[in-house]
């Protein structure tokens, strides 16, 4: 055979070998996935993250190259189902459907044109006066931008009712907080929902099994460490968001020089 031929081979077996088309970059294990609360003008509580902090995270991801996706998109890659999304790659989510997601984040999402995904829990819809109305979360999963998912029926700490109550009276009280607010967010919002968010973060591999056998494909936690391939599907991690994060920290979680990012 002659050279050119053998040099050709060696740059295929290169390419076959250590290209990944779309895939993350090697120091990038993983996507971080933010987890929101509540926004306003003012850190009102350390849940709070004020409104001009939130926009100036999404210019500087806008400035910085990186891309919001759907966390869909990422789930169906952490279950194998689709390949890697692509580099520099951000989630954002927010938990338990304060009124501040439509008066603040709404407008904010609007001008970026980001998806979000919401876990909400129901019970406080249309009922708690921090909450969103029914009509509101409609509204919201209209503007194609928002996909609504579970936090459970109330949002308990599974760790404290797992003392308080008997073995089989806290297996029918998980069950009921798993099954009851999906079918209550499918029928409201005509839309399948299969994700989950663990109040507080708390779970345990009987959490993890009572929410597969309720119907979820994935879940998450707020272990802060981007969500990746090595993580159970039914514990992904997430960064929970504070006001103190501010643009700083905030580059210190997205970008790839950031100690989450270290490979593993």
């Amino acid at each position: 055979m002659s050279t050119m031929f053998h040099a050709i081979l060696r740059i295929i077996f290169f390419l076959l070998c250590f290209y990944k088309p779309n895939a993350l970059a090697d120091d990038q294990a993983g996507v971080p996935v933010l987890n929101y609360h509540r926004f306003g003008p003012s850190a009102a509580d350390s849940m709070t993250v004020t409104t001009p902090v939130f926009e100036a995270q999404l210019k500087w991801i806008k400035d910085n190259g990186y891309t919001v996706i759907p966390l869909k998109s990422l789930v169906d890659y952490l279950r194998g189902n689709s390949p890697p999304p692509p580099a520099k790659s951000v989630v954002i989510t927010a938990d338990d459907g304060h009124k501040s997601i439509y008066t603040e984040m709404l407008p904010i999402v609007r001008r970026y044109q980001i998806p979000i995904t919401l876990f909400i829990y129901p019970s406080a819809i249309s009922n708690a006066s921090y909450a969103l109305t029914w009509d509101q979360l409609m509204e919201l999963q209209q503007t194609g931008l928002f996909d609504i998912q579970s936090h459970t029926l109330w949002s308990p700490n599974f760790k404290k009712d797992r003392k308080r109550l008997p073995f089989d009276a806290y297996q029918a009280f998980v069950k009921e907080q798993l099954e009851k607010s999906k079918a209550i967010l499918e029928k409201k919002l005509g839309r399948t929902v299969d994700l989950l968010a663990w109040p507080f973060g708390i779970y345990d591999d009987d959490l993890e099994k009572a929410a597969e056998k309720a119907g979820y494909v994935a879940a998450f936690s707020i272990d802060r460490r981007p969500a990746d391939v090595t993580e159970k599907i039914m514990s992904q991690p997430r960064y929970l968001m504070v006001n103190g994060d501010d643009t700083k920290g905030f580059a210190s979680i997205i970008s790839p020089a950031g100690p989450q990012r270290r490979k593993r």
